[in-house]
């Protein structure tokens, strides 16, 4: 794991300084702080940057950037293919040799033998630039789901591209500028789906996409694209024992390292699912991490977890998060996401890495189940409220009447109004923010900035699976949104703050392909989420793991909006300099910070929001 970063102008033939390169890495060298290079060919429009975690072949053969025998291709790469070894094998039956022991070798090997085909054949997570000098071509890849980030920006030059946006920054000669729309999708999601960001003319590069620039043209495709087109039912036997199969061989193969590993534990059905697995494939006990908050059972997971480590005989830590620790983190937090994303568990994640780092530099986590095996239950929620819209109206009357003696009339009247909308109207994604509170605070000159809709962006992706079974339709856009943008971000960014690779063998693409194609009905079975793999698991771990209710790294914002970071909020979010900004109306932040105070509402999201995105403001713009 690693941090990558490059300039190619190839617009103007100005030729790249390694000051430029230098810069670029050095801003991000927590990435890789075991190593770093630059290539530079002479006078050349080309430079290449890199900062190494060192993981298969610690020696300093490894070096990136790295140069084949020939001299005629230069890669610099961030992640890992895990299958390296077999196609190891498969490149050296066809004749070709090897100098080291790393899979950055096997890349360059591949591409030499299929071209841009290479990418089918891995499996990972990668991003990585790679120059073609016979061909005079720069082939730039991202892996299918997204695990691994590019980031890119057209200038007046050409192209220049990172691991991370801080480091584009570096080598721009324009003042960084706010994306006004970009903030727009944010205050929606509380991230920022697709290409863009929230800096202007900066962007991100799609999974399952690859870049190339030739004869001083940019061609953009899609390698690979997961469809869900489910196929005739096996049987419940065939999906549980194929689900078993694929995640222990997806957890086996991420165990291929040249220095210590872990698993972060949380004693949900994921991450206790990894160590059940790899429990027996280890010499030594598996090393694992929790962390907790002390705001009692609700924000804190650990005997589960303990109950997994004592099952599994596990070398297990704990961390414990206190509200004040949350809040001086959060500018550092705000720095390495880049960009503001409203996930307040990674500053959870960001202090269990830096647990871990002092006994590993790999770990592995449960991240991507839920979205592979629908795991939330808003989907189950959604997906009544389809069924619901199908009833004749004196029909729905009868089944009303009597819900309403069981349920509040205000969860009543939610569901009877959201039900109303078709689901591209009402699924905007897993966190589902309250769009019209977020429009409530913007102010009349910020709304007329916005060049843009949440449907834009949303209709698409329900366009790519009309028709299919709504669960579907909704993983569909998780997977291509919620996941790579925020999820995933968070993964990447708070482990590598800590020098820590981190590996998910729940987004392996072959268990995504197959979770695709399996009948619904295995996925989310009644109000069961995640059915078929509740089902594997049944034997292997404790009845308690497998049905208890999901958690997943609570965080206590609405608690700490209420006690110890009520002054802290009004300070970021009442001060001058942001209400200076002509975003949102003062006095309709300051009644929200007081109803969430008082218990009128609960306002911890949009709070969060917020504040995330000053600190951003204050980090990158200002």
């Amino acid at each position: 794991m690693c941090g990558i970063c490059g300039i190619y102008n190839f617009k103007s033939n100005t030729p790249v300084s390694s000051d430029q390169i230098s810069k670029m890495y050095g801003v991000m060298k927590y990435r890789g702080p075991d190593d770093e290079g630059y290539y530079i060919d002479n006078i050349s429009p080309l430079g290449f940057g890199h900062c190494r975690l060192s993981i298969l072949d610690t020696s300093s053969k490894g070096r990136q950037p790295m140069i084949s025998d020939d001299g005629t291709i230069i890669l610099t790469y961030n992640g890992e293919v895990y299958n390296y070894v077999e196609l190891r094998e498969r490149l050296l039956s066809k004749g070709y040799h090897f100098s080291t022991g790393t899979d950055t070798e096997v890349i360059i090997q591949m591409y030499r033998e299929y071209g841009e085909g290479c990418l089918d054949f891995f499996i990972g997570m990668f991003s990585f630039a790679l120059w073609d000098k016979k061909n005079n071509k720069l082939f730039m890849a991202r892996d299918r789901l997204g695990i691994k980030p590019f980031y890119y920006s057209i200038t007046d030059d050409g192209i220049v591209f990172a691991s991370e946006i801080k480091s584009i920054l570096t080598a721009l000669s324009v003042k960084p500028e706010a994306n006004y729309s970009a903030l727009d999708s944010y205050m929606s999601f509380g991230y920022v789906p697709g290409e863009n960001t929230t800096f202007n003319n900066i962007h991100k590069m799609l999974p399952g996409r690859y870049m190339s620039i030739s004869d001083n043209y940019i061609q953009i495709r899609q390698y690979w694209k997961l469809n869900f087109n489910e196929e005739a039912d096996r049987g419940e036997t065939y999906y549980i024992e194929k689900t078993k199969e694929l995640i222990f061989d997806a957890s086996k193969i991420r165990l291929r390292s040249d220095v210590p590993l872990g698993v972060f534990l949380s004693g949900g059905i994921d991450s206790s699912t990894v160590v059940a697995l790899l429990a027996g494939e280890l010499t030594e006990p598996i090393k694992t991490f929790s962390v907790a908050y002390d705001k009692g059972n609700d924000f804190d997971e650990t005997e589960y977890a303990r109950l997994i480590s004592n099952k599994f005989k596990t070398d297990h830590h704990e961390f414990y998060v206190s509200p004040y620790e949350f809040r001086d983190l959060i500018p550092k937090y705000v720095w390495h996401m880049d960009e503001p994303v409203a996930e307040a568990a990674s500053i959870s994640l960001y202090l269990i890495a830096k647990l871990a780092r002092e006994f590993v530099t790999v770990v592995l986590s449960g991240e991507g189940s839920d979205e592979m095996f629908a795991g939330y239950k808003i989907y189950y929620y959604m997906a009544a409220m389809e069924l619901y819209r199908k009833i004749p109206g004196k029909v729905r009357e009868k089944i009303l009447d009597p819900l309403a003696g069981m349920v509040s009339k205000k969860k009543l009247s939610r569901f009877i109004q959201l039900a109303k909308k078709p689901l591209s109207l009402r699924y905007l994604g897993v966190p589902l923010y309250d769009l019209a509170l977020k429009e409530s605070l913007y102010t009349k000159e910020f709304n007329l900035e916005i060049n843009s809709s949440v449907m834009d962006i949303i209709n698409p992706f329900y366009e790519e699976c009309r028709g299919q079974n709504p669960v579907n339709q909704m993983l569909n856009l998780d997977i291509k949104t919620w996941l790579p943008d925020d999820l995933l971000i968070k993964a990447d960014r708070m482990s590598m703050a800590q020098s820590l690779e981190l590996r998910v063998p729940f987004l392996d693409h072959r268990i995504a392909e197959f979770a695709a194609r399996m009948p619904v009905r295995y996925k989310l079975k009644g109000k069961s989420t995640k059915y078929i793999l509740k089902k594997a698991m049944e034997g292997l771990l404790p009845e308690e793991i497998i049905y208890r209710p999901k958690k997943g790294f609570p965080t206590p914002l609405k608690l700490m909006f209420q006690n110890e970071l009520v002054d802290y909020a009004k300070q970021v979010l009442l001060d001058t300099q942001t209400n200076q900004r002509g975003y949102f109306n003062l006095s309709s932040v300051e009644k929200m910070l007081d109803d969430h105070k008082n218990g009128v509402l609960n306002h911890e999201k949009i709070i969060w929001q917020l504040i995330v995105l000053e600190e951003w403001h204050r980090c990158f713009i200002d």
